[in-house]
């Protein structure tokens, strides 16, 4: 069975950064695509970054310009890198992948930005 761990997490003053990893236990060829989520308490969860095995990535609209997603085949790691944080980005961060049909999910990662 593949898993995803997700680490990177924390917590960060408003401004700052974090890199976010997500790091598959086989493959991330069949894996695709590939993307991050995140849940707030009390709100519905939102999709953040998602990235394709061919280069293609798309951001919500409330990371966009701060938030880049990449994808390293070598190391079998997604990254989410964090620039310009928000309280508003305070949420748990979870790792996801769509591999035969199934989707893959791990088991998140905490961000609190505050000062």
């Amino acid at each position: 069975q593949v898993q995803l761990v997700e680490s990177g997490g924390g917590l960060v003053q408003p401004g700052g950064s974090l890199r976010l990893s997500c790091a598959a236990s086989r493959s991330i060829f069949s894996i695709n695509p590939m993307g991050w989520y995140r849940q707030a308490p009390g709100k519905q969860s939102e999709l953040v970054a998602v990235a394709t095995s061919g280069g293609s990535t798309n951001y919500a609209d409330s990371v966009k310009g701060r938030f880049t997603i990449s994808r390293d085949n070598a190391r079998n790691t997604v990254y989410l890198q964090m620039n310009s944080l928000k309280p508003e980005d305070t949420a748990v961060y979870y790792c996801y992948g769509q591999y035969y049909g199934g989707t893959l999910r791990g088991q998140g990662t905490q961000v609190t930005v505050s000062s």
